[in-house]
């Protein structure tokens, strides 16, 4: 692909996204920051976590990010007593055709919101993790294809929060990214009380892009160049994971594809066909925090795996251009 394909490819992805991106806002308050991170994900064909306490607005986002695409959107309500067959389908006996038949669970979307995954057990939450990985379900020894694109954008409430089960390492991992979304500012609050007056935003949203157009854009993204030196900053980062004297878990080989992928999509939003080092630095923490586990002694001094990440990332020198090292921040 010529210099002139790639930058005619890039220059139409950020006219596209600028659009679905003007869509979300128009419904979130005063989170650029997360919608941006949400795009990415989008655009790195990978799956999406929200965080945060109840009420701040995560299921909005999810919502206003699967209806700013013309898309087919499925929503799962997990709950304590849902099954593995609720997400993914059954086989049911046709009494016609004395044969049993597939039925389609609501996985079988392009985007799927799955709202407090948490509260599902644990077995109901690894219904999940075929499809999220391999993009299929495999039922009763046989195969079925996911629609593409395909992202499961998932919320979740605090561990701590009553009724909820810790999600397992395997699904964590499966997420390209966690997100905060955090209280609004008081000036986004009172702006959302003023619209809110006038009845929901979200019903007014029309589709900004559709489905063939983010799959175009997808691919776009993949050929973003990524040079070797920032390929090997991204698996300096992993492996520093692996070797943190506070850290029992450290990032996966699957992590460190997720981060550059996702800073592949960073830098296509930006407008370049190539990653710099500081792509990879900004998405560390919500690619890979999710995913550590701390040790006991980091718990009781209360330091949190997005923290240890901030530590790694100021100890591990960043790639020069002119191909030597220069530490964070010079």
């Amino acid at each position: 692909m010529t210099t002139y394909e790639e930058h005619s490819k890039v220059t139409d992805l950020n006219a596209t996204t600028e659009q679905v991106r003007r869509a979300v806002e128009s419904v979130i308050e005063g989170k650029p920051e997360v919608v941006q991170l949400s795009l990415t994900v989008l655009l790195a064909g990978g799956h999406l976590l929200l965080e945060d306490v109840p009420g701040v607005g995560k299921t909005m986002l999810a919502k206003a990010l699967a209806r700013s695409i013309d898309c087919s959107v499925q929503r799962i309500q997990f709950t304590p007593d849902m099954l593995p067959s609720d997400i993914t389908g059954v086989s049911v006996f046709d009494q016609t055709r004395k044969e049993f038949e597939f039925k389609p669970g609501a996985i079988f979307a392009q985007i799927v919101i799955g709202d407090e995954i948490n509260r599902a057990s644990p077995k109901t939450q690894s219904a999940l993790l075929e499809s999220m990985e391999e993009r299929q379900v495999t039922a009763d020894g046989h195969t079925y294809e996911l629609p593409e694109p395909f992202m499961v954008i998932a919320t979740q409430n605090p561990v701590e929060m009553e009724g909820t089960y810790p999600l397992p390492e395997a699904q964590r991992d499966r997420f390209m990214a966690r997100v905060s979304v955090g209280y609004p500012d008081p000036d986004a609050e009172m702006r959302m009380l003023e619209h809110q007056a006038s009845g929901p935003r979200i019903d007014a949203l029309r589709p900004a892009a559709d489905a063939g157009a983010i799959v175009k854009l997808i691919e776009t993204v993949r050929q973003v160049h990524v040079s070797e030196a920032v390929r090997r900053y991204a698996v300096d980062l992993a492996v520093a994971t692996r070797n943190h004297p506070e850290l029992r878990l450290g990032a996966s080989p699957r992590a460190t594809l997720h981060l550059v992928q996702a800073a592949k999509s960073a830098a296509a939003l930006a407008g370049r066909g190539f990653v710099l080092p500081d792509d990879v630095q900004r998405l560390a923490i919500p690619v890979l925090a999710h995913r550590l586990l701390p040790s006991p002694q980091a718990q009781f001094n209360r330091r949190s795996t997005e923290v240890l990440v901030a530590d790694i990332l100021r100890a591990t020198p960043m790639p020069d251009p002119y191909g030597g090292q220069r530490p964070r921040g010079y």
